[in-house]
């Protein structure tokens, strides 16, 4: 198991470096080709975009994973034991409440994309749309089609070529990680509940930073 979770956070780390270093090569080869060869990567900024969201989205629920969201709980420090585990629960379900509405929205958003149905029902699904228009044909704007996804026509546009990247390959990202911050909002609820930890925010961390950089200037003037 620990073997596991290893795997998957190298996975995620992974990932999302991969997005960041692609977003950094990408950008820096399109000022290049702009400013010393007065050309243009015409896809460079559109992509650039969907992969900063990419990096944000699956950022956010892996920094829940880790307790890295950064939070007040100047109150909640004070709170006895049993108060502070009580108010870390709320906190936590509150979490999994709203990642549940951003999930739901983000389905809704991205489905009809996929020719697939949204969910009936404003706050909470009631069930899935009887009729609905199919938004598989919409293309982004400049992204070209990569040469192993020409198979998407066959199942999204009716067998119509696309000019351009479909919308439902980049939207993908907000059902795919709302889903998971659904999820890590749930583990992190039940670290609470058995008391593995107390509250799912980063807890004075940059008070510890400050108090370790104070604590080894002081013992360097000691030594000098």
């Amino acid at each position: 198991m620990a073997d596991a979770r290893s795997l998957i956070d190298r996975l995620e780390e992974t990932i999302i470096a991969l997005l960041m270093g692609l977003m950094t090569a990408l950008t820096f080869a399109n000022v290049i080709a702009r400013y010393i060869f007065n050309s243009n990567i015409l896809w460079a900024l559109e992509m650039t975009v969907f992969m900063f969201a990419w990096m944000v989205l699956l950022g956010a629920s892996y920094a829940l994973k880790k307790s890295a969201h950064l939070g007040v709980d100047a109150l909640i420090n004070k709170a006895s034991p049993g108060l502070r585990r009580a108010l870390g629960l709320i906190a936590a379900l509150a979490c999994v409440l709203y990642a549940f509405f951003l999930l739901k929205g983000a389905w809704d958003y991205w489905a009809n994309f996929a020719g697939l149905p949204a969910t009936e029902g404003r706050w909470f699904p009631l069930g899935f749309e009887e009729k609905f228009r199919s938004k598989g044909w919409y293309e982004t704007q400049d992204i070209p089609v990569p040469p192993g996804l020409y198979w998407l026509k066959d199942v999204f546009n009716d067998g119509e070529a696309y000019e351009k990247l479909p919308r439902l390959i980049p939207y993908f990202v907000l059902p795919f990680s709302m889903a998971l911050l659904l999820l890590r909002a749930c583990q992190a609820t039940w670290a609470v509940w058995t008391g593995k930890i107390d509250m799912i925010i980063v807890s004075h961390e940059a008070e510890d930073a400050v108090e370790e950089a104070g604590a080894a200037m002081a013992a360097k003037f000691k030594d000098n």
